[in-house]
């Protein structure tokens, strides 16, 4: 009788889109940024960018870097002293990034986000078109929890989950999650002896869920929990997600060496992840268009204003809204860019002309290819 062959795990060197997370512990200690680390780091980042891999990294250690740099006493911070330390650290942080990246002619950049980002469907579209247009250019985008203003990440977030919903948002293939810890164990190892490491897990189960332990750093917040909930999101949205150590002055080399990590397998694929996600949201409206526009959506483009003869319902930007052709039949389904006002204003002209009528340079579609699912 034949058996079916696992799937191989992933690796590294083959991922399109790469989410790297970093967490405090390995960025910061007692002496402050370790710069040495960085160093290796960004080797491993440009070594992935020279083979065609995007590359957004998620860093940790703002709050950590921040404290040391104004004194902050040892233990826990009110919320205002972590707001100001959030502030300070974020600079030096994101100078960081660049200062070592910057020799091996990789361009930064920083990005400020919340989980809310990802969630509220109108700044999510923006966040997205931001991201991608970066990675367009070649930008490695350094995304840091805006803790200066999120209060909630600060008491009870982690930038685990925020990685997460970012590789959602960009389609990413992989996300890796370097911390203090080589991956997930049946049990906690620096107590239980017998505690076995689990290589892949090819569902998240309850009892997966409650192998998750609570958090062994003093710089680090994020623990096993915030990692299981992290994959969770990664996998619905067809990203793989790996646990890996990442001490060692070449932690993504080392994961392509073979170093142990715990591989969590995706749900499918990104680009098909997410057109479920929107075929399964509720239309807030409809835009009819004609002929000629419904027969460029069925070849796989964008909606463009011009091709739309009608909008029908009220809807906010990001909203999901169906497309149906001159015969009233729904032939898609997308998140549109514009308002329902914006849109009956620019619909049967051309994109150069959305900035003269809106009065402000919008974007071209109305709604664009990956936005939407037929």
């Amino acid at each position: 009788m034949d058996t079916l062959t696992p799937a191989p795990l992933p690796r590294i060197e083959t991922a399109k889109r790469l989410v790297i997370k970093i967490g405090s512990a390995l960025l910061v200690d007692a002496n402050g940024l370790r710069g040495d680390w960085l160093e290796g780091l960004t080797a491993d980042v440009s070594a992935l960018r020279a083979r065609g891999t995007d590359v957004v990294l998620v860093s940790s250690g703002s709050i950590a870097l921040g404290r040391q740099m104004l004194k902050l006493a040892p233990g826990a911070l009110a919320l205002e002293q972590s707001q100001a330390a959030a502030a300070t650290g974020q600079i030096r942080l994101a100078q960081a990034y660049s200062q070592a990246l910057s020799p091996h002619g990789v361009q930064t950049a920083q990005v400020l986000m919340t989980l809310d980002d990802t969630a509220n469907r109108r700044r999510y579209l923006n966040s997205r078109a931001t991201l991608e247009t970066l990675l367009s250019l070649g930008v490695v985008p350094i995304v840091n929890e805006n803790d200066t203003v999120a209060t909630d990440e600060i008491r009870f977030g982690d930038n685990d989950r925020l990685a997460a919903s970012i590789a959602v948002t960009i389609g990413a293939d992989q996300l890796i999650l370097l911390s203090d810890v080589d991956g997930l164990y049946t049990a906690n190892p620096k107590t239980d002896p017998s505690a076995r490491h689990l290589p892949r897990i090819d569902h998240i189960s309850a009892e997966i869920e409650a192998m998750a332990g609570d958090p062994v750093s003093g710089l680090s917040k994020g623990g096993m929990k915030t990692k299981i909930l992290a994959a969770k999101v990664a996998v619905a949205g067809g990203c793989a997600m790996a646990i890996a150590e990442g001490f060692g002055l070449r932690p993504l080399h080392a994961i392509e060496q073979g170093a142990r990590a715990s591989w969590f397998l995706p749900e499918g694929d990104p680009q098909a992840a997410r057109k479920r996600w929107i075929a399964a949201m509720k239309p807030q409206g409809e835009i009819i268009v004609d002929a000629g526009a419904a027969k460029a959506l069925q070849s796989g483009n964008s909606l463009l204003p011009a091709g739309v003869v009608k909008v029908v319902g009220q809807f906010g930007r990001g909203e999901p809204v169906t497309v149906s052709g001159p015969d009233h039949i729904v032939i898609a389904k997308g998140l549109v860019r514009y308002t329902a006002a914006e849109a009956r204003e620019i619909s049967g002209h051309q994109s150069h002309e959305i900035e003269q009528i809106l009065g402000y340079p919008g974007r071209a579609a109305l709604i664009h290819r990956d936005d939407m699912t037929a």
